[in-house]
């Protein structure tokens, strides 16, 4: 086991910050090797038991489950891989289009369509490379048919306004409780968020075949995008349901600090880059107060930072106190490479956060996503080169 492992977490935040004054570079410190497990791991309201289920996945950023058993699971880089009886196919999924994968571009999402037992479609989020000098890039939502380790009729729904490829790379997909497509993207370096004719730093709401639903907020309002359900989002990285309510909940990256999670409903304004609880990198408050008249406030933010990716709440049976949490994935605490976990934030029944919980610490692996499998048990995603798939189950 790594030394770093063996560290409780504020020791482990102090030792990656000395690291790191003493390396000088961000870039020579890296989460330590994931073991092969299974860890018995005792939070503060349950003990548990977290499995290893494959490992090998570059970069992963979304995992699906479909009926049968199969799971799909998206690497960065552009290829969709797929586990079967428990196994990564070495093989890589065929008929994917072309991903601009460079930096964090590249490959997103990939989802299931509510009926896919029956029509095969999935979703599938990536970057798209329009012009090469200058560099210029895209968000595309596409439709595909998946079977026996192959998409076909692959289709784009909708390409957005184009940028520099800057910041802002996160594209999220979930179906509401509505029957609509919602898809979050993100926007960090521009005033995009807040410029109604681009699709950037928005929450969208799509009918399954793309097009728009004639009941979205800016439905006919001058100057507006159609899709735009909300706007003012930095980069929502963690799109869902929360089981409890019906409402669509969003994760979202802040700059340096200013992580925050959100309620989304119908013609909200967020507040990015106007307002936010977070500093600019160089140092500097984004903004002298975290609230402006007509601007929503989160109804969770992390200060330091969390970098949080990957949101769900957990519907199982197993972990009754955990019903009325949300969880978020961390990637890192306060800007500090290898102090990625997953944290538990409790809510009440009245929707106002009571405490939260450091998961997965012992581990140390950044986690990407965040998913209830339909066994009625929490899977994790990690975010690293040897990137894992991890279940939670009760401890023996």
């Amino acid at each position: 086991m790594h030394l770093f492992t063996l560290l409780p977490r504020r020791p482990r935040f102090l030792f990656a910050v000395l690291l790191l004054a003493c390396t000088g570079a961000q870039a020579q410190f890296r989460s330590p090797a994931l073991g092969d497990g299974p860890w018995e791991i005792q939070t503060f309201q349950a003990k548990f038991r977290l499995e290893l289920v494959a490992r090998g996945i570059e970069h992963p950023w979304s995992v699906a489950f479909l009926p049968g058993g199969e799971m799909l699971v998206t690497e960065r880089a552009g290829r969709l891989r797929r586990i079967r009886d428990g196994r990564l196919d070495p093989e890589q999924v065929a008929g994917m289009p072309p991903v601009h994968a460079k930096a964090l571009l590249g490959f997103m999402e990939v989802l299931p369509h509510p009926d896919f037992a029956d029509n095969r479609v999935v979703y599938l989020t990536y970057h798209k490379l329009v012009t090469a000098e200058p560099e210029t890039v895209a968000f595309v939502l596409a439709q595909a048919h998946y079977a026996d380790g192959k998409l076909s009729d692959v289709k784009e729904l909708l390409v957005t306004d184009t940028w520099d490829g800057a910041g802002g790379a996160a594209a999220r997909l979930a179906f509401g409780t509505d029957g609509k497509l919602y898809m979050g993207i993100g926007a960090t370096r521009d005033a995009s968020a807040q410029n109604p004719a681009s699709l950037r730093g928005k929450i969208l709401r799509l009918n399954d075949d793309g097009t728009v639903p004639q009941d979205n907020p800016f439905i006919g309002k001058q100057g507006f995008r159609p899709e735009i359900f909300t706007l003012g989002h930095r980069n929502p990285a963690g799109l869902a349901v929360n089981p409890n309510t019906g409402e669509m909940w969003a994760s979202e990256y802040g700059p340096n600090g200013g992580d925050e999670i959100n309620i989304i409903r119908a013609g909200n304004n967020y507040g990015w880059p106007e307002v936010s609880f977070g500093r600019d990198y160089p140092g500097p408050f984004i903004s002298p107060v975290p609230y402006k008249e007509g601007m929503e406030m989160p109804i969770s933010s992390f200060i330091p930072g969390i970098s949080p990716s990957g949101l769900g709440f957990y519907t199982g049976t197993d972990f009754p106190t955990w019903t009325t949490s949300a969880f978020v994935g961390a990637n890192r605490v306060g800007q500090i490479p290898g102090t990625g976990h997953m944290v538990r934030v409790f809510y009440d029944d009245k929707g106002n956060e009571r405490s939260r919980e450091d998961l997965l610490e012992e581990i140390g692996q950044r986690v990407r996503d965040i998913r209830m499998g339909p066994d009625g048990f929490m899977y994790v995603l990690t975010e690293e080169q040897d990137g894992a798939l991890l279940v939670i189950k009760p401890a023996q």
